[in-house]
């Protein structure tokens, strides 16, 4: 045989055997083609509507809140169906996201399952997690008002006996795989990569300020002062409540106050903190 058509026979061979492993490949896992009828979504979601404390518990969220939120995010979440295999459902979409929230499981064991691709998973919770963002920052975090300020610092008063505190602050390290190419911005003094979260909460322990992404090598108070809110609370944006008595005292009218460790420093947004009571008195005569 000549060389001409041993190459010729090894090519034919070879093109044959690259066809049979395509015609061995599927489109879909068997596994994940039974979503609709053996992943959790189908199978445990209507037993939990019936019993609210286990839905509670699944979800870390209500029946009610569910629905609220399902039917502001439907239209965002609905994805048409294709002739070669229906969408995930909206509501499926929204269980997969919550259910990794409450969790924090690995999007492995949500593949599992749910019976859908890890890849689609991922993508599904990052969609569903921006409409959230978008949709409900201006209702679950708004700017607070005067009465929402005193309305706090009533619910510390009752709660920790804290009288004028308008809330609690602190940073939490979010962990991370390291980005590409980002060096040792984002490893932090607790030596592992992360992200900052830091964030202000009510006595119910209800954030009313957040701010995510910042690198994990920064401090929480380099955070808080380059942070908006703190821009706001130093030109005197935010109309918090002017000083006062304290509950039973009227020698003093004190200032309301935001606590938080040692990481952040004493500051005064107001001109004057400390006003007597006798000095208020020559003011008004």
């Amino acid at each position: 045989m000549e060389i001409e058509e041993c190459i010729a026979v090894w090519y034919l061979l070879n093109n044959k055997e690259k066809k049979l492993k395509r015609r061995r490949s599927l489109w879909v896992h068997p596994m994940l083609g039974l979503r609709e009828s053996k992943g959790t979504y189908n199978l445990l979601h209507e037993d939990l509507l019936q019993d609210p404390s286990k839905f509670f518990n699944y979800y870390r969220m209500s029946i009610q809140s569910f629905e609220k939120l399902h039917n502001i995010l439907e239209n965002k979440l609905i994805k048409k169906d294709t002739t070669m295999r229906r969408s995930i459902s909206s509501k499926e979409r929204l269980s997969m996201t919550l259910r990794y929230l409450a969790t924090g499981c690995s999007l492995t064991e949500l593949h599992y399952n749910y019976r859908v691709g890890i890849s689609t998973a991922s993508e599904i919770i990052q969609e569903t997690c921006k409409l959230i963002w978008i949709f409900m920052k201006e209702q679950c975090i708004p700017k607070p008002t005067r009465e929402k300020w005193l309305e706090i610092a009533d619910g510390f008063l009752k709660n920790a006996n804290y009288p004028h505190c308008l809330g609690a602050i602190d940073g939490k390290h979010i962990r991370v795989i390291k980005p590409q190419h980002s060096g040792s911005l984002y490893f932090n003094y607790k030596h592992f990569f992360s992200i900052q979260l830091l964030a202000m909460c009510d006595a119910n322990y209800c954030f009313t300020f957040v701010d995510i992404e910042d690198y994990g090598k920064n401090s929480d108070s380099s955070i808080f002062t380059n942070s908006h809110f703190y821009k706001n609370l130093s030109s005197k944006k935010l109309d918090l409540p002017n000083p006062d008595f304290l509950p039973q005292k009227n020698d003093y009218k004190i200032p309301y106050v935001i606590v938080g460790d040692e990481a952040f420093g004493l500051s005064s947004c107001y001109e004057a903190i400390w006003w007597k009571k006798s000095d208020i008195k020559k003011e008004n005569t």
